[in-house]
This record gives structure tokens, sequence and C-alpha cells, in this order.
């Protein structure tokens, strides 16, 4: 079930832009990933890099996949204890 795996955007809207921009825009996908900004109307790409999101962004990519952070997560019991005590029910 999806609603579970909560991420802070609309998934499917979302990939669905990154997938045409890197079909369209090549220049915009570089080494790491996509390019910090860019304006096609200018042909202008940000050249720096700056990864400090990447990381976060590979944890909800992942979890949107597969789960797996999610489930890992909740193996804790400190996790499962504070799920419980604010009135969220397992499905």
């Amino acid at each position: 079930m999806r609603d579970r795996r909560i991420l802070p955007f609309v998934f499917p809207d979302c990939f669905a832009v990154l997938s045409n921009v890197r079909a369209n825009y090549p220049k915009a996908w570089g080494r790491y990933s996509f390019v910090d900004a860019f304006n096609p109307l200018t042909n202008w790409y940000d050249p720096d890099v700056i990864g400090i999101d990447l990381g976060i962004t590979m944890l909800m990519a992942e979890n949107q996949r597969s789960g797996l952070i999610w489930k890992t997560f909740m193996k804790n019991r400190e996790a499962q204890e504070a799920m419980q005590k604010v009135g969220f029910k397992a499905v």
C-alpha cells in the first residue's frame, strides 16, 4: 500500500517531469544526477553540483520503490511504540 510510504511530493507527477527533463535536456543530467538549475530557453546549465539533498532523495526513492526504509524503520521497538502512542494503527 503506497499510502504508508509517504513522500514529500507527488511521485507520479515528479517522475514524469524528471523523465521528460532527462529525455529532452541531456545537459541537465550530469555525472552525479540532475544539475542544480537550468534554463532551456537560454541554453544555460548550472555547472555546480551541490549534493547535500541527494542522500535523502535516494532514501525516498528507494522507499517509494520497495518500502525498504519504512520496513526497516518499523522493526525498531521504539518506532512501533511511538506510532501506537500517537494513535496510528497497523494495516
